[in-house]
């Protein structure tokens, strides 16, 4: 099933998607629904970002090949940064580098969803039921900024730097997804997740004895090797096995 959060006539709505039509959910995606029969047409609705997190987590130098890219040893343990609610834009929106950013790169990843409240799990617990579903982000990063500060904060935080979209697939096996980044329709980044260092199940029982993990909360998994800059113009595919396409394009900045 894949669940979309959509404007449609000044509403907006959840829906599941069934061919070319959006039918709009009664209830919680994070509990109890169900499907009503009106179904909108995708193309009358605007795409919003799926959920809106209480937060961001993403996982760095989780794939071998970006870790040796960026000139980073293979972590013994996940390398964890936060980004910020306010960063998050959905499929087709623009993407907005302010002035004090000079490189912006595109990192293509495959994020998943928290569906309830996770704490404290151990390593025998299972996590499945505690997972709504998957979907497509862009961990868009200002690199020099993250180089000279060192760490991730400021580079992964500005407005619009969360991509993420168009949906959350409910039935698809994260360890099992082919992720593919397209640069104005050039593949530049191809990826399995199952070459995760640190695999899905794993990722959300070391978080949960960090965090309480929220419902609506994303945890991004990291990015194959082959990120890059991104100039004015650039646009920017993150394709993955199930989901669909999370499409973004850089504009200038603000001022």
């Amino acid at each position: 099933m894949k669940i979309y959060r959509f404007r449609y006539r000044k509403r907006i709505l959840l829906g599941v998607l069934k061919e070319e039509f959006l039918f709009p959910l009664k209830g919680s995606i994070f509990g109890d629904f169900t499907i009503e029969d009106s179904p909108v047409p995708i193309g009358d609705a605007k795409i919003l970002p799926p959920v809106i997190p209480t937060k961001i987590i993403g996982i760095g130098a989780n794939y071998r090949g970006h870790a040796r890219e960026m000139g980073r040893p293979l972590p013994e343990e996940p390398l964890i940064f936060m980004k910020p609610s306010t960063a998050v834009v959905g499929h087709l929106e623009a993407i907005v580098p302010p002035d004090m950013a000079g490189r912006v790169d595109y990192e293509g990843e495959l994020a998943v969803v928290i569906k309830k409240r996770t704490r404290s799990l151990r390593d025998e617990d299972p996590v499945a039921d505690r997972i709504l579903g998957c979907t497509c982000f862009n961990d868009v990063t200002a690199r020099d900024l993250q180089k000279k500060d060192v760490q991730f904060t400021r580079a992964k935080s500005f407005d619009t730097f969360a991509a993420v979209g168009p949906c959350v697939a409910t039935d698809v096996d994260p360890g099992g997804l082919r992720l593919k980044t397209f640069l104005n329709g050039k593949l530049v980044q191809s990826g399995h997740t199952a070459d995760l260092i640190f695999p899905v199940p794993f990722l959300v029982r070391f978080l949960s004895r960090i965090m309480t993990l929220n419902p609506g909360d994303i945890i991004t998994t990291g990015t194959p090797e082959g990120v890059g800059p991104m100039v004015p113009g650039d646009r920017v595919d993150v394709q993955i096995d199930g989901i669909g396409t999370l499409s973004n394009t850089l504009v200038r900045s603000r001022s």
